[in-house]
């Protein structure tokens, strides 16, 4: 079955049908899809078709991940020419594009960093809590150094160990119990405190908190602390610049690794070509993913700063070897793929893209909140963007789920794609966006115009 961007209801009417009687789609229920459906058949720069003809604007850039934009022809060359010479080999020998990526990986992180490659985002934190409990187990012998300090409110992956060093009840609660060896603080969500303070008065009680955690806790038991330089998936919440810098100094007082999650921050989407260089910190362990490769192909990695690796240096009968192995890590088509999708964010400039354009889109919604009193803050850096919604600006009542859910179908019907925050009925009313870095300036006042509307639309009563 041929498919284009060409509209052919009779493809459509039959690719409908055959996935709602064979497809498990993760998230989307499935009486829904049964209602409505968008069955995607290409896409070009920032936006996807539809086999109906329809074109959407995506304004998340997949899911936090088509960096470089869609049709990139250039990396279907790359892969087609590595399959051909070598499509496969495991990675306990070496091959030519897994060292050449590793190599770049390391010069973007600034110099001093071994890349450790998995399949995806989740991979790469499961491989980054294992990497801590077994350097722990070296330098530490006879302690038992083995809980991850991460934040309420903080997204990880999907495995069960990830799930439970995030913190989105939600999420979690389908898959209860866990093994509560991960310790949740409180997160730097300014516009919502946890403690109902201001910055910068509140002295960063968060951080305090989580010292207090560790003490708590007791040093001797702790590995690492886990943390998204900014957290995406409760609603884009950007922490004060000092906040990174001084995890890391409690990190550093305790003799415990930090492990940083740039899964959805990184490869240009924040303005940096990673989020934590924002904040001038050099984190122990790095998760990379999604940006890597801009999706075209699966990819990810563990990054771990050279004393990290030199734990695991030795003599054969050491044993002191990573203990684990992943039958796809270091592929070499997908390494290829992401040596050339990097290559573009340099050459074309698209991580200060993104700060340059993402600063035009934030500022472009910024006006919403003269025209819009459910408009309660809209924050960001780069093209990673949220706005809050809210029924009054004085008390942060969040908008209703229903309403939420109302201004994605109005844009989605008005080709435009949106995302929108996880977190229950306190987090869950803040519209995320994250275009593809490519995305052009008019694209972005479109963006606003058809949120606009929506908002006008949209009862919030």
């Amino acid at each position: 079955m041929s498919l284009t961007n060409a509209p052919d209801p009779e493809i459509r009417q039959a690719v409908v049908k055959q996935d709602l009687e064979n497809v498990l789609h993760p998230i989307v229920q499935h009486k829904a899809l049964e209602a409505k459906q968008i069955v995607v058949t290409g896409a070009e720069g920032s936006t996807i078709y539809d086999a109906d003809g329809t074109a959407y604007l995506d304004a998340m850039a997949g899911l936090w991940c088509v960096n470089i934009g869609y049709g990139r022809a250039e990396l279907a060359n790359v892969a087609a020419e590595q399959l051909r010479q070598l499509a496969y080999f495991p990675h306990t020998a070496m091959n030519v594009p897994a060292a050449a990526l590793a190599e770049k990986i390391n010069e973007l992180m600034g110099g001093g960093y071994h890349t450790y490659f998995v399949n995806s985002g989740s991979e790469a934190n499961e491989a980054g809590f294992k990497i801590a409990r077994q350097y722990m187990k070296h330098e530490h012998p006879g302690h038992y150094r083995f809980k991850t300090i991460s934040r309420y409110f903080s997204y990880h992956g999907t495995t069960m160990a990830t799930l439970d060093a995030g913190g989105m009840g939600e999420r979690k609660a389908k898959f209860e119990p866990y093994s509560g060896d991960f310790v949740h603080v409180a997160h730097p969500h300014c516009y919502r405190c946890p403690f109902g303070l201001d910055y910068p008065s509140c002295g960063l009680a968060c951080v305090k908190n989580m010292e207090t955690a560790i003490l708590g806790e007791g040093p001797e038991t702790v590995a690492e602390v886990l943390v998204e330089p900014i957290m995406s998936g409760v609603g884009v919440a950007v922490p004060p610049d000092e906040y990174l810098p001084e995890v890391e100094k409690l990190c550093r007082k305790y003799g415990i690794l930090l492990h940083v999650d740039e899964v959805i921050n990184g490869f240009g989407r924040t303005g940096k070509m990673f989020a934590h260089q924002h904040y001038d910190v050099a984190p122990d362990i790095v998760a990379i993913a999604k940006g890597i490769s801009s999706a075209y192909l699966p990819i990810a990695a563990t990054v771990v700063k050279n004393s990290v690796f030199d734990s695991f240096y030795g003599e054969v009968a050491d044993n002191r070897q990573v203990g684990q192995v992943n039958t796809y890590g270091g592929h070499p088509v997908s390494a290829a793929v992401a040596v050339r999708n990097i290559e573009i964010l340099e050459g074309e400039k698209l991580a200060e893209r993104a700060a340059d354009v993402g600063a035009y889109l934030q500022d472009g919604l910024r006006t919403l909140m003269k025209k819009h009193k459910v408009v309660g803050d809209v924050r960001g850096k780069g093209l990673l963007i949220g706005v809050e919604l809210v029924k009054d600006r004085a008390s942060k009542e969040p908008v209703d789920a229903k309403a939420i859910t109302a201004v994605q179908d109005f844009c989605r019907d008005n080709g435009l794609l949106i995302g929108r925050s996880v977190g229950g009925r306190r987090y869950g009313n803040t519209i995320s966006m994250s275009p593809p870095l490519v995305i052009t300036r008019a694209e972005c006042d479109r963006i606003v115009e058809t949120l606009d509307r929506a908002l006008s639309t949209v009862d919030f009563s």
